[in-house]
């Protein structure tokens, strides 16, 4: 990616996930999150939910990468998330990331974006703001 080459508007590349249990179980033991909602059915039932639930560091996770594979990595300066809802087994999750503007401060050409990770719904899982440096253009 050029700083010349983007523009306001501009969308990066979807990337979507089928969110599987195997998921679940492999990203507890990568992140040590062994929270039982997130990988025991039964525990999460006794508690009123309809199943176990993914991890918002793992959807988090799969946002940023989605940005780094747009904007390179090692570009990100910035990076906020919240997560808006619960994402579970079977979810069909797909980012949506747009430039909202681009601007020079310190002598570095920077892009905004607005992130976000929908279930198959469209319903936002993950809201978020990132900011990218971007070589090209005049600094």
């Amino acid at each position: 990616m050029d700083y010349d080459d983007v523009a306001v508007g501009d969308l990066a590349p979807e990337r979507s996930l089928t969110l599987t249990r195997t998921d679940l179980v492999k990203y507890a033991g990568a992140s040590g999150d062994y929270n039982p909602m997130h990988h025991d059915d039964v525990q999460a039932k006794e508690v009123g939910l309809p199943s176990v639930f993914g991890h918002g560091m793992l959807s988090a996770g799969f946002l940023a990468t989605a940005l780094t594979d747009y904007v390179g990595i090692g570009r990100l300066t910035r990076y906020k998330v919240r997560f808006a809802k619960q994402t579970w087994p079977g979810d069909v999750l797909t980012t949506a990331i747009s430039v909202t503007a681009k601007r020079s401060e310190g002598g570095r050409q920077l892009v905004d974006l607005d992130c976000q990770l929908l279930n198959g719904d469209g319903v936002a899982v993950v809201v978020g703001e990132a900011t990218a440096a971007i070589p090209g253009g005049a600094a």
